[in-house]
């Protein structure tokens, strides 16, 4: 993936001739909630031909401005481009949402590279921002202990590896989840913008774990908000930790 400015840090609507429109500005609070959206191409006309990326032709992620209420989900396409997302309840406040996707089709220079694209919306009420938990190197997700290992500096490519265990016994049955082992999204500190940390662990069957590869390429220095994503017995569970970049 590029790595510039708006582009790099994916808060742009639009790149390389690509964009993503939506008329929808606010969404309703506290309930469940469809944002509805459509990817042009350089023609100006919507896209409707897109490639697979871990099993899914559009990855869409909801943020809010003080990194809560991280939602990861794959929408439906009708037959004219247009994307429904359908978001689960969310908190008041100020929310980006991003579009992860490989254009299929078209005869230009987009067709087969990988964009991230995002717009911001408005959901109504009173905000009560909840401060954003320092640096730390393991977190706990129902019943799971995450350990990350590494130390990324900014703009440069660095490994980093998260380890799993529960009730202090090395996690191997870890099952396959969108073509990999775990899912991992970066998120930075204040202006939200947008990094996939790659895994390099190649997922074989339902014995995946405790150690887990990734390739972290993050753009700017300071805390990263991290969210990984792993299934256990069918569950998909989310952990979320702050990393310190340099």
């Amino acid at each position: 993936m590029d790595h510039g400015s708006a582009a790099g840090s994916r808060l742009a609507d639009h790149q390389d001739g690509y964009r993503l429109t939506s008329a929808a500005a606010t969404l309703a609070s506290r309930k469940p909630a469809s944002y509805r959206f459509t990817i042009t191409g350089p023609d100006g006309k919507p896209v409707t031909g897109f490639a697979l990326d871990q099993t899914k032709r559009m990855h869409f992620y909801a943020i809010r401005s003080d990194l809560t209420g991280f939602q990861h989900l794959h929408p439906s396409m009708a037959a004219d481009g247009a994307w429904t997302a359908d978001l689960s309840a969310l908190a008041p406040g100020a929310w980006r949402m991003f579009a992860s996707f490989t254009p299929d089709s078209g005869s230009g220079s987009g067709k087969g590279k990988d964009f991230v694209l995002s717009r911001t919306v408005t959901v109504p009420g009173t905000a009560a921002m909840t401060p954003l938990p320092a640096p730390v190197t393991t977190a706990q997700a129902d019943g799971y202990t995450i350990t990350v290992t590494g130390k990324p500096m900014a703009g440069m490519a660095h490994p980093l590896t998260v380890s799993l265990s529960k009730d202090g016994k090395p996690v191997t049955d870890l099952q396959p989840y969108l073509d990999t082992y775990a899912h991992l999204t970066a998120f930075h500190e204040g202006d939200q913008a947008f990094a996939h940390v790659h895994p390099t662990t190649e997922a074989t069957g339902d014995n995946g774990g405790p150690d887990l590869a990734f390739h972290a390429e993050l753009p700017t220095a300071g805390n990263w908000r991290l969210f990984l994503q792993f299934q256990t017995g069918g569950k998909l569970h989310t952990a979320a930790v702050t990393l310190r970049v340099g």
